[in-house]
């Protein structure tokens, strides 16, 4: 049986994942905007934005969101809305990331179309096998070490998950949770493509500098084989 084809397509390039997502919060701090945020965040090094908004108004998510897209448009930086379909497509991001209870991943590439990134929150390995049959780009794994973003996070999957995970599936893992900076070389060489990052950058005193530390980290670890 032939494979399943990521974005569902044979004829359509797979995207480029970046290795380091960064995800935007106004929740777990409010000294810093998303826009803010994302402008920091792409000096340090980030080469993906998730903008990350779980709470609040429709029309004020659409103006955040507005604002992260102009900053990842004039850095050339992918821009990622977490859960929300509709904001995606309503600012031009280029794709969208989508947890277990949200839209459809098919469902989510009928309406963003083949070239779109998608991305699936996924914390056992059978999730990640069900994500890339259904069309997913990458995968979401974790969380990999203990956290706090999180009221009820999943059980802890450590290394050992993300090489599993990594092995279920030819598609990227982007590894998530509890990842500080130390963290990073581990991950990637249990066999994650890159990590994505909320908590330790968004909260940071200097968000621009811890991603930058972040950044030295996955350019100085083991090169993906």
């Amino acid at each position: 049986m032939e494979e399943p084809v990521p974005n569902g397509d044979p004829t359509v390039s797979p995207p480029d994942i970046g290795r380091l997502h960064v995800l935007t919060d106004f929740h777990l701090q409010q000294q810093h905007a998303h826009a803010e945020l994302a402008r920091m965040a792409v000096r340090g090094g980030a080469d993906t934005i998730q903008f990350r908004q779980k709470h609040g108004g429709i029309q004020n998510i659409l103006v955040e969101a507005q604002k992260v897209a102009q900053v990842c448009q004039d850095a050339s930086i992918p821009l990622l809305v977490d859960d929300r379909v509709d904001v995606a497509q309503a600012v031009g991001a280029n794709g969208v990331h989508l947890g277990q209870n949200d839209f459809p991943i098919d469902a989510a590439r009928s309406i963003l179309g083949p070239d779109a990134t998608i991305g699936a929150t996924a914390t056992k390995t059978e999730q990640v096998v069900a994500a890339y049959e259904m069309g997913a780009d990458y995968i979401g794994f974790g969380p990999v070490f203990p956290t706090t973003s999180k009221r009820n996070p999943k059980s802890v999957k450590g290394p050992e998950g993300v090489r599993d995970a990594s092995e279920a599936v030819p598609i990227p893992i982007i590894a998530i949770g509890g990842i500080t900076h130390d963290r990073v070389r581990p991950t990637l060489e249990a066999g994650a493509h890159g990590v994505a990052v909320l908590s330790a950058i968004c909260t940071a005193k200097n968000p621009e500098r811890a991603t930058a530390r972040f950044r030295a980290a996955i350019d100085g670890a083991k090169p993906e084989s």
